[in-house]
């Protein structure tokens, strides 16, 4: 085995990272996830009302 061997980094996805219906976490519909990274539907990504739901927190402006 060479230096370069031993560096080598395999990515493996995780289990449960598959394409499937969720439910959104903002009105609790069902919908089609590509994966992990999809946890709001398309309806509620198209209002502003999910990201305004991030609290406010002391001292520091929020952002528009």
């Amino acid at each position: 085995m060479t230096n370069t061997d031993q560096n080598e980094v395999f990515l493996v996805p995780a289990r449960e990272d598959v394409p499937r219906e969720r439910q959104c976490l903002r009105c609790n519909t069902a919908f089609w996830s590509e994966g992990f990274g999809e946890r709001i539907c398309r309806r509620c990504k198209a209002s502003n009302v999910w990201r305004n739901a991030v609290p406010v927190r002391s001292g520091s402006p929020r952002r528009h």
